[in-house]
C-alpha cells in the first residue's frame, strides 16, 4: 500500500498529496485516525481524503485503513526508496530506517537455519573465539567481542591486518575465527582465514555468499550485496552482520542451559567511579 502511495502520488492533486505525505511518514498511526482527524493534520478537507482513498481503488476510508492495517502486518511495506540531496526531515526518517528494516526482513527471510545451528554449537564448544573485520566489519568485530566476552569463552576481535594474521597462525584445534567481510574478496581477511584453518581452527564467515571468503570457511552465513548498492549500503549491511552476531550470541547464551542463564542475569556492568560523589 505504502509503495503504491508513493507511485500514485505523482498524478495526485497537490491537496490529495498532502494526505499522501502525512501517511508515509506516519503510517501506524493513520490506523488510530479518524477520516477528521486525518484531513486535519494535512489541512484538507475529508472529501480530499475520500478522493485519495480511491485514488487508491479503495471503497474508502475504513477499506483503505483495512489494507494498510494488513501491509503493516507483513511487513512488506518496508522499502529501499533512494533519497534525495535535499531530502526534508520527515522523509528522511522514514526512508534511512525503513531502509534498514528491510535489509534486516532480508536476512531474516534468506539466513540457512542450519548454518546458524552449526555456528552456535562450534562457538559454544570453542576454547577460543577471534572476530577479525577491516573498517566498518572492524565495528561488527568488536561489538561481537563485547557480546561474547561474557559467556565464559575467551574472544578477542581484530582490525588491524597485520596483528589478526599473526594471531590466526598461532590458533590451536578448538579455536574458531569469525570472519566478518561486507563483500567476501578482502585479501587480508581472506589471508588471515587460511593461516588459522591451516593452523588448525576453523573459521565461520559472514560474508557474501559465493564469495571468496565464503567457499574457504567451514561455515558461511551468508549476508548478500544489497541491490541498490548506492553509498548507504555499507551501513544496511552493517545492520545486517550485527544481527547476525546477536542471533548467535543469544543461542550460544540458550546452549549453556539454565544454570549458566541465571549466572548471566546477575551480571551488572561494572559502575565507574564516582568523582567527588558524581557519576
Amino acid at each position: 500500500m505504502l509503495r503504491e502511495i508513493e507511485k500514485a502520488s505523482a498524478e495526485m492533486t497537490r491537496a490529495e498529496r498532502k494526505v499522501a505525505r502525512v501517511v508515509l511518514t506516519g503510517p501506524y498511526r493513520i490506523l488510530r485516525k479518524s477520516i477528521r482527524s486525518l484531513a486535519s493534520e494535512a489541512g484538507v478537507s475529508e472529501p480530499t481524503v475520500m478522493r485519495f482513498c480511491r485514488a487508491l481503488s479503495c471503497k474508502g476510508f475504513q477499506d483503505f485503513k483495512l489494507q494498510l492495517a494488513q501491509d503493516l502486518a507483513t511487513g512488506a511495506h518496508f522499502s529501499e526508496t533512494s533519497l534525495a540531496v535535499d531530502e526534508a526531515a520527515p522523509d528522511l526518517i522514514t526512508k534511512v530506517i525503513d531502509g534498514g528494516i528491510a535489509s534486516l526482513i532480508k536476512v531474516r527471510d534468506s539466513l540457512p537455519a542450519d548454518a546458524v545451528q552449526a555456528a552456535i554449537a562450534m562457538l559454544a564448544a570453542a576454547d577460543r573465539i577471534e572476530f577479525y573485520g577491516l573498517g566498518g566489519s572492524g565495528i561488527v568485530a568488536l561489538d561481537a567481542q563485547h557480546k561474547f566476552f561474557r559467556l565464559g569463552v575467551p574472544v578477542v576481535a581484530y582490525s588491524d591486518p597485520t596483528v589478526h594474521s599473526v594471531s590466526a597462525s598461532l590458533l590451536e584445534p578448538g579455536c574458531v575465527i569469525v570472519a566478518i567481510s561486507q563483500s567476501g574478496v578482502t585479501q587480508d581477511i581472506i589471508d588471515s582465514a587460511e593461516l588459522g584453518l591451516a593452523a588448525g581452527a576453523r573459521v565461520i564467515a559472514i560474508t557474501a555468499a559465493d564469495s571468496a571468503l565464503a567457499m574457504l570457511a567451514t561455515i558461511c552465513l551468508p549476508v548478500n550485496p544489497f541491490e541498490d548498492q548506492d553509498l548507504y549500503a555499507p551501513i544496511k549491511s552493517r545492520l545486517a552482520h550485527l544481527a547476525i552476531i546477536d542471533v548467535l550470541a543469544v543461542g550460544v547464551a540458550l546452549s549453556r542451559g539454565p544454570a549458566f542463564q541465571n549466572t548471566f542475569r546477575q551480571l551488572k556492568p561494572a559502575q565507574p567511579r564516582s568523582v567527588d560523589g558524581l557519576r
